[in-house]
């Protein structure tokens, strides 16, 4: 990408909407209720032929305390640092307020450069607020719609003179903003690369401390954390080299009980995160020490196992715990009662607050991460196969025996087996549930999910229904002509 652009103004003037336009998809949530968007959001977007990185902010408000408009203030002014332009957008409906002059005189101070946009200006009721746009000083405004598309032609022509002055770092090209995930992504195991980094989805109840870890992992404050529960509201996601792995975070919005799920934005809020979890390669499941393992935390590791993704449980807040050892104990007892599907997945005790326990997590993520691309031969798996029917034979419902012929490995990330079988709709679910833990056992697939599928052999005998018929070989020589019949 060849440049950085950030879209920061007052809550509520659609920056968020011109951000998804500009990255051709709905990454930012979106909604009537000023506030919104909290953290910074990245997106690869594309105007004409320009290609740059676009950075959606938080509604920049006049507070200079430690209040969490305050601290969003400051995360959008580090913003403002970083981007090698800013897009300042006012209402023109609403026309130039104190808290627009006040803005506009941080950016004359901190930005290089500077466009001004007069969003929601389709109609006349709009003139007004497009010509009080001048007062700010920041030049000639630019008449926008986000939410119709107008306007993005004078943004283009403001953008492509900047965009030639940062030509020379336009061969650095940013990783992929989203890698999309396949059911299996051929035979060999995906390395993460720069290009196609480790895709992590950090996921748990609200308050959890999601992204205290992650700015932890990237050594700044990245996201916006405090004591208040719920801040994160999108799935934001940060690109990280970890200690040489390379990998996409995404902190997602704290999850709740459904009943307990009431407003429209934490119902969107929720949706995003579970979208991050389809998305992820490798989901943390992130718990409060002081409270683990509430019907909500085993939701949402089921979750993740149902969607097949590799899954590492963190315990977070550790730092607090004064009888570590007897309370590691218990989460262990409660974590293989609790969660009997994830049995052998990774247990790690953390602290975000002070970067405890962070190289084992990483080594756990590496860990699952192969487990879950794993490729076992088909020879290996007969063999097995065969082992485990003589030592323990299916049942043999109406005194006929199930026979289990043949096992292959279909796919992998989840790895996934087919056995070919007499009568797949007669074999108990026990039976299943034996043979995957066996499987985890004996190939080490320890806290991967495994699907197991069982086949019958006539399903995959092109010839089972056909008509059968003699060859014309063989009728002439039995003296049958075509005539015959």
């Amino acid at each position: 990408m060849s440049f950085t652009l950030a879209i920061v103004g007052r809550p509520n003037v659609g920056k968020s909407t011109l951000f998804n336009r500009l990255v051709g998809k709905r990454l930012a949530l979106v909604d009537d209720q000023p506030g919104v968007t909290r953290d910074l959001r990245e997106g690869a977007a594309r105007l004409g032929d320009l290609r740059f990185t676009v950075i959606d902010t938080a509604g920049l408000e006049d507070a200079t305390d430690d209040s969490l408009p305050a601290r969003m203030r400051r995360l959008t002014e580090r913003a403002v640092e970083m981007a090698d332009i800013c897009l300042f957008m006012i209402d023109a409906r609403a026309g130039v307020l104190p808290d627009d002059e006040v803005f506009a005189g941080i950016l004359r101070r901190k930005a290089a450069h500077v466009i001004l946009a007069a969003n929601k200006a389709e109609g006349r009721a709009a003139d007004s607020g497009v010509i009080e746009a001048f007062s700010l000083g920041l030049g000639e405004p630019i008449r926008l719609s986000a939410e119709h598309g107008e306007g993005l032609n004078e943004l283009y022509a403001m953008l492509a003179p900047l965009a030639d002055e940062f030509a020379e770092r336009a061969a650095e090209e940013a990783p992929e903003t989203d890698v999309a995930i396949g059911e299996d992504d051929g035979e060999e195991e995906r390395v993460p690369t720069r290009e196609r980094p480790l895709q992590i989805a950090v996921v748990g109840r609200p308050n959890a401390g999601k992204s205290t870890l992650i700015n932890r992992l990237l050594g700044e404050e990245r996201l916006l954390t405090g004591p208040e529960a719920g801040i994160t509201r999108d799935s934001i996601s940060v690109p990280l080299d970890w200690d040489g792995l390379p990998v996409k975070l995404f902190d997602t919005a704290g999850m709740r009980k459904r009943a307990k799920v009431q407003e429209k934005l934490e119902k969107l809020s929720v949706s995003d995160g579970l979208r991050a979890v389809k998305f992820a390669e490798v989901v943390i499941v992130l718990l409060d020490a002081e409270i683990p393992f509430e019907s909500q935390d085993l939701r949402i590791a089921d979750l993740a196992e149902r969607e097949g993704r590799a899954v590492v449980v963190a315990v977070n807040k550790w730092d607090l715990e004064t009888d570590k050892q007897d309370k590691l104990k218990a989460l262990r007892e409660a974590f293989e009662r609790l969660l009997p599907q994830l049995r052998g997945a990774p247990l790690v005790t953390v602290s975000a607050k002070t970067g405890r326990g962070l190289d084992r997590l990483r080594q756990a993520v590496e860990e699952v991460n192969t487990v879950w691309n794993r490729r076992i031969s088909t020879a290996k798996l007969n063999r097995w196969l065969e082992a485990q029917v003589s030592a323990h034979p299916p049942p043999a419902p109406g005194g006929r025996r199930i026979r289990l012929r043949y096992i292959t490995q279909a796919r992998t990330r989840p790895p996934g087996f087919v056995v070919m079988c007499s009568n797949p709709e007669k074999l108990p679910e026990s039976y299943n549930r034996f043979l995957v833990n066996a499987l985890r056992e004996d190939f080490g697939l320890p806290g991967t999910p495994i699907r197991l599928w069982m086949r019958s052999q006539a399903e995959a005998n092109p010839y089972k229904n056909r008509k059968k018929s003699t060859p014309s070989r063989l009728r002439k020589h039995l003296g049958k002509g075509p005539a015959d019949g």
